[in-house]
């Protein structure tokens, strides 16, 4: 069997900046941090957290920057921010104080700061002099400033600072390379990917709870991930509206559609479990058979990479999107139909519940997915910091 082995970190830290907490809704960061820390010893830091959203966090109860052991060579830093932590020039100390925790936990480790990667919007790209620094831009927070609640002009600010002075920049999407060259630099892209081992018992999950038992013999709809402002309710209406059965797995922010939703959710073939962890999900795509990436038409969509989309095919699922860059990169072809309007989309997902799931396809899907498996992204992401992923006989 192969293993991995550490590379020229082994010494050294990895510092992970993520721009969500390790223990949220799982994506891009968490994915990434979990397998850097196959090769070095990671350090995952939380988001800033401001004083008036309590002294205390709210995972633990514990007070005051927060470090935890994750697992043996990864480890989670939560800090504390003052209050209104992101306002213009009240942001310049929550990054001075993040770095200063920053610096307090490698040596509550005994390690030094070999590298860092910078995910979120909290500048910490300074916190040792010497060490390798990549900005990895995941998202358009500029266009995205509304969803996330922070000043475009202050995220504006930050991006062109940390573009201008990362070691490398690296982008999740076709579009933000574009949007990083016109900051003058050449970013590399490092996109999403999925997890195939994670689903290769799929068929053998246990059947969720919270779902009806007949859900399991009849071709079912479903969407999994956070429904916030990016997701297109007007096309999970559309879909409901077919009659088809949908299940929508995951968290619902505040104030997301706040007239629609109620009636969306009290539809007698609509099923909302709301959030899981990742670990459960293959219990609930078992149920699935289309999956679906619903996103709205923004620029702030437009420069992302949704995860859902992979991790469907990983699950040997069928997928409808709507139209993004993200999917033409993919050149999946008939694996991914397109759709724009809801009446388009709801006729897609009818017709691609028709398709049946034969071994081939779902071996088709799979090995698509394979393709782009997070190991392939993480290896494009150590070539950045300079970190030696090789591969032993061993074990």
């Amino acid at each position: 069997m192969a293993v991995r082995t550490r590379g020229e970190l082994v010494n050294g830290l990895l510092v992970y900046a993520g721009g969500t907490r390790y223990d949220g809704v799982t994506g891009t960061d968490r994915h990434m941090a979990d397998r850097l820390a196959g090769f070095a010893d990671v350090l995952y830091v939380d988001p800033p957290r401001p004083l008036t959203s309590g002294l205390r966090d709210p995972e633990t109860g514990e007070a005051g920057h927060l470090l935890r052991e994750v697992r043996p060579g990864l480890w989670r830093l939560s800090p504390v921010a003052p209050p209104a932590a992101y306002r213009p020039g009240v942001d310049r100390l929550t990054a001075a104080l993040a770095r200063r925790a920053v610096r307090g936990a490698a040596r509550r480790l005994g390690r030094d700061i070999a590298a860092v990667v910078v995910a979120g919007s909290t500048d910490l790209l300074d916190v040792a002099p010497g060490a390798r620094t990549v900005r990895y831009v995941t998202d358009d927070l500029v266009a995205g400033a509304g969803l996330i609640r922070m000043p475009a002009a202050r995220l504006a600010r930050a991006e062109r600072s940390m573009t201008s002075r990362a070691g490398a920049v690296a982008v999740v999407s076709p579009g933000l390379v574009d949007r990083v060259s016109r900051l003058g630099r050449k970013a590399s892209l490092v996109p999403n990917g999925c997890d195939v081992s994670a689903y290769a018992g799929i068929d053998d999950a246990p059947l969720p709870a919270d779902l009806p038992e007949e859900l399991s013999g009849v071709p079912v709809a479903g969407f999994v991930g956070h429904v916030n402002a990016r997701i297109d309710i007007a096309l999970l209406e559309a879909v409901a509206d077919s009659g088809t059965p949908l299940v929508l797995v995951g968290p619902v922010s505040a104030g997301y559609e706040p007239a629609r939703w109620p009636l969306l959710v009290e539809r007698p073939n609509v099923h909302w479990v709301g959030r899981k962890a990742y670990q459960e999900l293959p219990s609930y795509l078992r149920v699935i058979d289309v999956g679906l990436t619903p996103y709205t038409a923004t620029a702030f969509n437009r420069a992302s990479f949704p995860l859902k989309t992979l991790e469907y095919l990983a699950a040997g699922r069928g997928v409808i999107s709507t139209d993004l860059p993200a999917t033409e990169w993919l050149a999946a072809g008939p694996l991914i139909p397109v759709a724009r309007t809801p009446h388009e989309f709801a006729a897609a997902v009818a017709a691609e519940l028709n398709v049946p799931r034969t071994p081939a396809l779902v071996r088709r899907r799979r090995a698509f997915a394979a393709r782009h498996d997070w190991h392939q992204r993480v290896r494009l992401l150590a070539d950045l910091l300079g970190l030696d992923i090789r591969e032993v006989a061993g074990r």
